[in-house]
């Protein structure tokens, strides 16, 4: 798959923003992207099975709350991507099977409609998903850069969506040739925006995690929920990696593969350190299995993004068909440990952690 083929920006000639993006749908698409190392943590757990587990399959509820609104599965489909022809049939993919499944969506960084508003086709998903949970998505380092509260209700404005995203990303930063490393002072500039803002803010990595003292201070600061996104799955070094010409660049890249908080101990620890969170578990969530252990570990939803940017690609049809799988793997995890509902999956006690010999 080409450059060309994927990079076009609507109503003109790539910026080196949007170039950015295209590259990156190329790579995630055609590259072995997966961190290397290091593993998601999922599988350190297990689920003590109960033959006799006093419930039917349909008493069996995948309903969830997130930022006030109902889902019909405690899914979120991950901030990924936008900017680019490719983007924009993608977008439309996985909002129309969000819109189908009852699950929420983000766009991907939307630092590009600040610089060409004419790219908010390729971003602009209401229409084919007017009833979902829709979360606009932005560097956190951009509030370095001068946007403000005002550009900000812009960027949900204009997609109509219901909250906003700031992501943090300083690894990929460091490593992209035209980064922003501008990360100092930024927990300040978080406060006032939540302060100034009448929508919901969420602060979520990229594939590296955020630790528990971090999670903490970003709800006293006033953010709605946290997005732990674990390493384990995605590694965006690589993904960078993949990118640079220079061979010193891919050497030092190299190294971080293997980096981050995992996915099932950030949450566990973020969950510990704040109980009455609204908390996202991402990063390396495969199947309905590892969508339930995060549940069971104090996640409120669970992000899934690479799984489905693929699927998406192959078509709309073969993406609700991931999507349903996933979600009858949920249910029939939740039925085989009596647990009826999210909110008892949450409560479970039958998530044991491995011993040596499981």
């Amino acid at each position: 798959m080409s450059q060309t083929a994927i990079g076009s920006a609507v109503g003109g000639p790539l910026t080196q923003t949007s170039a950015r993006k295209a590259d990156h749908i190329r790579i995630n698409l055609e590259e072995d992207v997966d961190a290397k190392g290091i593993d998601p943590g999922f599988g350190a757990y297990r689920f003590v099975h109960s033959a006799l587990p006093e419930i039917d399959l349909e008493e069996v509820r995948l309903t969830a709350s997130f930022l006030g609104h109902g889902l019909s599965a405690p899914v979120l489909i991950s901030c990924m991507t936008g900017g680019t022809d490719r983007a924009r049939q993608l977008n439309r993919h996985l909002a129309a099977a969000a819109e189908q499944h009852g699950m929420a969506m983000g766009v991907g960084s939307c630092r590009a409609l600040l610089e060409r508003p004419d790219l908010l086709p390729t971003f602009e998903v209401r229409s084919v998903a007017p009833h979902i949970l829709l979360l606009a998505n932005l560097g956190a380092v951009q509030l370095n850069r001068g946007v403000s509260a005002d550009d900000c209700r812009r960027i949900v404005g204009m997609l109509q969506a219901d909250a906003l995203v700031l992501h943090c990303n300083p690894l990929q930063e460091a490593l992209q040739p035209e980064g922003d490393t501008c990360f100092a002072g930024l927990l300040p500039r978080i406060e006032a925006l939540c302060r100034d803002l009448e929508f919901p803010v969420v602060v979520k990595e990229v594939g590296w995690g955020i630790d528990a003292a971090l999670v903490r201070r970003l709800l006293d600061l006033g953010v709605s929920a946290v997005d732990v996104a674990g390493a384990g799955g995605t590694s965006w070094s690589e993904v960078e990696r993949h990118r640079m010409s220079d061979q010193r660049r891919a050497e030092v890249a190299s190294a971080f593969a293997g980096w981050g908080i995992p996915t099932a101990v950030a949450i566990t620890d973020a969950r510990a350190a704040a109980p009455e969170a609204e908390l996202v578990a991402s990063g390396g969530v495969r199947n309905g299995v590892d969508v339930a252990t995060a549940i069971a570990l104090g996640a409120n939803v669970v992000g899934v993004a690479g799984p489905l940017l693929r699927a998406a690609d192959r078509g709309a049809a073969e993406l609700s068909d991931s999507i349903d799988v996933t979600l009858e793997q949920l249910r029939l995890a939740m039925f085989c440990i009596g647990a009826r509902t999210v909110d008892e999956l949450r409560g479970t006690r039958r998530l044991v952690a491995k011993g040596p010999a499981a």
